[in-house]
């Protein structure tokens, strides 16, 4: 099986965090980033394909968002 084609593990990094600030702190946060960024893509997609309403769509996107301001909270200093 080609490596793309893998099902990914959620606790792993989809891609490496690329800065000279490197923390772990930072490395959690980017892949937070890259989860809400899937997960969207998916709510769009059910959206336009009929399967939630656009309301629904709105909300699960707002609860996410609600989510990554947290994440972003207690990963990263209040100065970045």
């Amino acid at each position: 099986m080609a490596d793309q084609d893998r099902i990914r593990n959620p606790m792993e990094i989809y891609s490496s965090f690329h800065g000279k600030d490197w923390s772990p702190q930072r490395a959690a946060f980017h892949q937070n980033l890259e989860q809400f960024a899937d997960r969207i893509g998916l709510i769009v997609g059910l959206q336009a394909n009929g399967k939630v309403s656009q309301e629904e769509a709105y909300e699960q996107i707002k609860e996410l968002w609600k989510a990554l301001k947290v994440s972003r909270t207690d990963l990263l200093p209040s100065n970045d």
